[in-house]
């Protein structure tokens, strides 16, 4: 492998353990989201437009909670 190589591969896997983390951040703080309704969470917007329909708070609220929770991280 070469060092290119090696770094994506590291990235890669860095981005995964992220993904799984921010997938558990956000049951243990949400618990109507199965790990299924998780994994299908594509951006934060994904994340507000379910926090509106199964919490049903108003989108700003939802916004809100969703950006400090994600806080950067990527899905």
């Amino acid at each position: 492998m070469t060092n290119i190589s090696v770094q994506k591969a590291n990235s890669d896997a860095a981005n995964a353990a992220n993904k799984v983390t921010l997938g558990k951040d956000i049951r243990a703080k949400w618990d109507k989201f199965s790990e299924i309704e998780v994994g299908a969470l594509k951006s934060e917007d994904d994340l507000v437009t379910q926090l509106v329909s199964k919490y049903s708070l108003d989108k700003p609220q939802a916004q809100t909670e969703a950006k400090a929770l994600v806080n950067g991280r990527s899905f």
